[in-house]
């Protein structure tokens, strides 16, 4: 029997593939075009963002009948993603197990980075990491070059896993053997406050965070190491790790980095001490090796864990001050913390250094900092100096029952994605609340993205300006 066969019209290799090349491009120019690889950065934690909000909208990550409301689950998930802690629901009462699954994977996500873990698994599946992928984990993990990419990615999810395994074991054993938890119980609550703590969260699952341990060093220490040496960033924990022994071969930005950490925590365990030491309502009832226990406990939080073991609604309105400067200052670039960051604050430090002694250069130990980077420090501060100020004046005003200093305490934490609070996040309208939810993102995301992309423009100018002497001072 004979068989027909349909006179189809052969379309010759190169036809399809240019074909499918005009289909791609078609396409391409439809979705969203991203020119500078800070703008992934960005997409991507806003796609975390209202993934983690749908989630916590459903009814099942509730405890009790309905479902949380939009506010509450944006504002949540948002928290979650730039790893603050700031709530506006008490976490352990309001969310279900599920919910709380939630809020600790968007914890893990933002705090490792949306572009670092995409680079990851890339790395897992093909081996290989793409030049436009590695100039994303590059903008986000503040990696020096495009060769060290695939090294700073996986050194950050070994770095990231060692760290919360470490505390997550010691937080388990404490609670089986002193609180008589279960075992399952206190593998929960261990894993989960030790990747808060690391990643510098502050969520909590204790409706009075950490209170209830103001006298149990075995709980707080460990939290207080997870959350410093998260404060330091990648790139200084990895250098660390090879060349702890030998200071005079560290790079400038880990010298900075460690120097200015030591110092503030010295200084602020210092300063919290003594303005609390005769509060009845925080110190003044403890002994003397729970009181500096405390109050370097309330130094290490503002780098920006928001854990506390203090009331502090009832500190006096000299911490408040104190606690807000620290929590402005924040810990390390291309770390789990917020803030200006410590190289950009004490970078300023040593810039005024220079022109009060009147020097031509800027040194910081034994290298010449350029006028650039001094620019980018300076517009940094200055841009989220205005990010605080604003946002104060508006709550405010438009709460005239909220002092200003109460304001201001919550709208730094907010910024510089710290989660301590005074106890009003939740008394704030809806607007105020939804002005926090910005904060959290711009602080957790604009600084670090304008001063990448500050990094990867230039332009060169042909030509220069007569040069012009205003009176400064």
């Amino acid at each position: 029997m004979a068989r027909h066969r349909c006179n189809v019209k052969q379309v010759p290799e190169e036809n399809r593939g240019l074909r499918m090349r005009r289909l791609t491009r078609k396409a391409a120019r439809r979705l969203p075009h991203f020119r500078h690889p800070a703008q992934f950065v960005v997409a991507g934690f806003a796609s975390a963002i209202t993934v983690g909000t749908v989630l916590l909208s459903l009814p099942v990550a509730r405890e009790g009948p309905d479902s949380a409301t939009f506010l509450e689950a944006l504002f949540t998930a948002t928290s979650g993603v730039c790893v603050t802690g700031l709530i506006v629901v008490d976490t352990p009462e309001y969310w279900s197990t599920f919910g709380e699954i939630v809020i600790l994977g968007l914890i893990q996500v933002g705090g490792f980075g949306l572009m670092t873990m995409a680079s990851l698994l890339v790395l897992l599946v093909s081996r290989r990491i793409g030049l436009r992928s590695r100039l994303t984990a590059a903008a986000e993990t503040k990696s020096l070059g495009l060769g060290d990419v695939r090294r700073v990615v996986v050194g950050v999810a070994k770095v990231s896993l060692l760290f919360e395994a470490a505390t997550a074991i010691a937080l388990t054993a404490r609670l089986m053997i002193g609180y008589d938890e279960s075992f399952g119980r206190a593998g929960y609550l261990g894993v989960f406050h030790a990747i808060s703590a690391f990643n510098n969260a502050g969520f909590s699952l204790y409706s009075d965070s950490l209170m209830r341990f103001s006298g149990d060093p075995w709980v707080l220490l460990p939290i207080a190491v997870a959350v410093i040496c998260g404060g330091l960033g990648f790139p200084v924990l990895l250098e660390l790790r090879r060349e702890f022994r030998q200071p005079r071969r560290w790079s400038l930005h880990t010298k900075i980095t460690v120097s200015a950490t030591i110092l503030l925590l010295v200084g602020g365990s210092a300063f919290v001490t003594f303005s609390e030491w005769q509060n009845d309502e925080t110190l003044a009832p403890m002994n003397l090796p729970t009181k500096l226990m405390n109050g370097f406990f309330h130094a290490v939080m503002p780098r920006t864990a928001g854990f506390n073991s203090l009331d502090v609604g009832e500190m006096t309105e000299g911490t408040w001050l104190g606690t807000d400067v620290l929590m402005f200052i924040g810990g390390g670039s291309a770390s789990t913390a917020g803030g200006i960051k410590v190289t950009t604050f004490f970078l300023l430090f040593f810039v005024i250094y220079a022109e009060i002694r009147g020097q031509r250069s800027v040194n910081v130990f034994d290298r010449q900092v350029g006028p650039r980077v001094q620019r980018q420090a300076l517009t940094v501060a200055l841009l989220s100096v205005a990010a605080v100020v604003v946002p104060t004046i508006i709550i405010a005003e438009a709460t005239p029952d909220i002092s200003t200093d109460r304001a201001m305490f919550e709208v730094v934490s907010a910024f510089s994605t710290v989660g301590l609070s005074t106890g009003i996040t939740a008394e704030l309208a809806s607007a105020e609340q939804a002005m926090l939810v910005l904060l959290m993102f711009v602080g957790r995301l604009g600084p670090i993205t304008f001063a990448s992309a500050l990094a990867l423009r230039h332009e060169e100018r042909l030509y220069d300006l007569p040069e012009g002497r205003p009176i400064i001072g």
